[in-house]
């Protein structure tokens, strides 16, 4: 199973800017589905952003024109950028690599890195 750390979480204001990172181990994660998720208080986790093998992207509505999600093969993990954050952005970020159907793996998940956003 994949490995999965996270980083670049923290305490920013409204407005401001923020980069999180993944990086894999215990496989090449370039032809898994890379995923960002998010867990605010009281709520339950949901999708953030998407990249597949290709490039191609997923991003839920709420962070649309915001947030970009990118490949690192180079570190072979994933980053979320962030820009112009909101308070509603506060969440504890998961990454997610779900592999393809002919590898033999399991969906794998991070421990997770708390975002807070507040004046």
């Amino acid at each position: 199973q994949v490995q999965l750390v996270e980083s670049g979480g923290g305490l920013v204001q409204p407005g401001e800017s923020l980069r999180l990172s993944c990086a894999a181990s215990g496989s090449i994660v370039s032809l898994y589905v890379m995923g960002w998720y998010r867990q605010g208080p009281g709520k339950q986790r949901e999708l953030v952003a998407t990249i597949g093998s290709a490039g191609n992207t997923n991003y839920a509505d709420s962070v649309k024109g915001r947030f970009t999600i990118s490949r690192d093969n180079a570190k072979n993990g994933v980053n979320l950028q962030m820009n112009s954050l909101k308070p509603e952005d506060t969440a504890v970020y998961y990454c997610n690599a779900k592999p393809p159907p002919w590898v033999a793996d399991t969906v794998s998940w991070g421990q997770g890195t708390q975002v807070t956003v507040s004046s």
